[in-house]
């Protein structure tokens, strides 16, 4: 364990007292600080905010750790599934695409009426916060040739069992592989990568362009081959069988390949007409086949990643809608279709109904809602797409989802020189019973193993390769090195907790935070690299006060917001003392 002698700079602990809206900091409703601040005229004695932890420690945020969590890889449809030869011949398309599509013409109208909130689709987001820009495709990356997947002679990617066994079409993984060549191709500098980027994006659109199957004015995307879910009862399909995910996703793929410069106009004219058509399916209900949109006995809009086999029903999984929804962001954004607005309204508006029944509290969040089946795996692509929701609605709701999720099962990966600070005084360390790299097992349910109590003279420091929930607990951190390598102790600011910032939800739009009115006292805190120029105040305001905020993270240990105007901009205020908007979001 390292040790540090730094000590308090007590000077440097400002008391600022805010009585009344006229006398004291006031902060306006529109997010900024209104009024004269009002401080009292010498240093007011105080209890130690730090109890006994240095400076140093407590105010300073090493940035060589800082970061979010990488995301992990993609969700793979065939996670836990058995594919096999297709027991039924697929109808594909013959011929050129036509206006009419499957004997039928294109709808123009929503499939049925449905809950709406008014949620709407924010167009003007930066490039970096657009669907998909955060899933390039790695060079490495380009020609897959493992157990489960390979490319064909057409460059196209193709899913199997195992070495040796036949290779199908899959339509996600398909669109998936190209996206990220697409986000790849925007970003590459060498020339001839990004030709190989674009070359490959465009393979996958002819393949889905190939062999779709028209219906019913529609575009549908098959899987050609027969599937049984191990784990999820229901999903079993006979081919060709169909996905909404697959549905709104190659709505983008076709979308965002027309707005690359670097295709020919006659390509651009067929893969908007693709786009149309894949947009086309999201207008057909559950009253004719094939389907994937549907409401249910409540009257709220779904996009089934598993349609069931009776109109209605399916596995109501949250991450193949949200995907779909993509779609629908990207098709509104190119075409200003008000259908388009109107589905993704009723998709919003029924993610924010359900969302307490995909949290699972302080755990892992529910894959989908027919089985409620705890998924780890799962937890931190639910904590990304809610952040998405969240700038394409501009809506605080999904915003406040997005921290309760992170909050609930936080990331547990760490930068190699994390380090958590223990104050001077008696910790008490636990063993857990987990997986080798400290990771949660299930049949282990990080059962206590052992306890002892430490006592630290001075301030201390320790390195450390974990920040996780344990199940039926807190947060704890895993202590990699020294006396006490591979125990866990609890983060409990500010006498123990990791040193940084992590974990970071951006606001896009801002946040606005309520201060409690009846001049109940909350501190801020202005934290810097080494502690030197922090400080820390206590304000207090007779009636709640708004400020903004356009960020949130996880500061030495805490949830807190990062104010951005007024008197107390670039000061920090623990989420436990404040109220944001969109916290009542979300509760059934």
């Amino acid at each position: 364990m390292s040790e540090t002698r730094s000590g308090i700079d007590r000077r440097g602990l400002i008391r600022l007292a805010a009585k009344g809206a006229a006398a004291g900091v006031a902060v306006a409703a529109g997010g900024t600080f209104a009024g004269a601040a009002s401080a009292v005229a010498a240093p007011v004695p105080a209890a130690d905010p730090l109890r006994g932890m240095p400076r140093s420690l407590a105010l300073s945020v090493p940035r060589r750790v800082n970061g979010d969590a990488p995301l992990p890889p993609l969700p793979d449809q065939m996670d836990g599934a058995r594919i096999s030869r297709p027991s039924r011949r697929i109808p594909y398309a013959q011929g050129a695409p036509s206006g009419r599509v499957g004997g039928e013409d294109v709808p123009t109208t929503l499939p049925f009426a449905f809950n709406q909130s008014g949620y709407r689709v924010v167009t003007d987001l930066p490039e970096a916060m657009r669907p998909w820009r955060d899933r390039p495709k790695r060079w490495e990356d380009l020609s897959p040739n493992t157990e489960k997947q390979f490319l064909d002679a057409e460059g196209v990617v193709q899913v199997r069992d195992g070495f040796g066994k036949p290779g199908y079409d899959q339509p996600v993984t398909q669109i998936q592989f190209a996206l990220g060549c697409i986000t790849s191709f925007r970003t590459e500098t060498d020339a001839t990568r990004r030709a190989l980027f674009l070359t490959r994006a465009k393979a996958q659109a002819k393949r889905l362009i190939d062999r779709r199957v028209e219906a019913r004015g529609a575009w549908y995307f098959p899987y050609p081959f027969d599937l049984v879910h191990a784990e999820h009862s229901g999903v079993a399909y006979k081919a060709p069988w169909y996905s909404g995910m697959a549905q709104g996703e190659a709505i983008s793929l076709f979308v965002q390949l027309s707005q690359l410069d670097a295709v020919t106009e006659e390509e651009r004219t067929l893969y908007r007409q693709a786009a149309d058509a894949a947009f086309a399916s999201l207008l057909r209900g559950d009253d004719g086949y094939p389907w994937s949109v549907h409401k249910d006995s409540s009257g709220y809009l779904w996009i089934q990643e598993y349609p069931g086999a009776q109109p209605g029903t399916g596995d109501f999984t949250y991450n193949g809608m949200i995907f779909a929804m993509f779609g629908l962001w990207d098709y509104y954004v190119a075409t200003g279709s008000e259908l388009a607005a109107q589905l993704y309204d009723g998709s919003a508006t029924t993610i924010a109904r359900y969302f307490p029944l995909l949290r699972n509290v302080r755990w892992h969040s529910y894959y989908c809602q027919t089985h409620r089946i705890p998924t780890p795996s799962y937890h931190q692509h639910h904590i990304n797409l809610f952040r998405q929701l969240h700038w394409q609605t501009g809506s605080p709701d999904f915003a406040h989802h997005t921290d309760v999720l992170t909050d609930d099962f936080p990331s547990p990966f760490l930068r190699e020189g994390s380090t958590v600070a223990f104050a001077a005084g008696t910790h008490t360390l636990y063993r857990l019973d987990t997986k080798a790299d400290g990771g949660w097992d299930k049949a282990k349910e990080d059962a206590q193993l052992e306890v002892k109590k430490v006592t630290f003279d001075r301030a201390t420091q320790a390195p450390a390769s974990m920040r996780r929930r344990i199940q039926g607990r807190g947060i704890y951190y895993r202590i990699s090195a020294g006396a006490y390598a591979g125990w866990w102790v609890g983060e409990v600011w500010p006498t123990s907790f990791l040193r940084g910032e992590y974990l970071a939800t951006v606001y896009r739009p801002q946040r606005t935070l309520t201060f409690p009115g009846g001049n109940e006292a909350v501190e801020v805190y202005r934290f810097t690299e080494d502690g030197v120029a922090a400080s820390i105040k206590t304000v207090s305001f007779a009636t709640p006060s708004n400020a903004p905020s356009d960020r949130r993270s996880i500061v030495n240990g805490r949830p807190m917001y990062r104010i951005t105007a007024g008197a107390l901009t670039g000061y920090w205020v623990a989420a436990t003392s404040v109220t944001a908007d969109g916290q009542g979001a979300g509760r059934a």
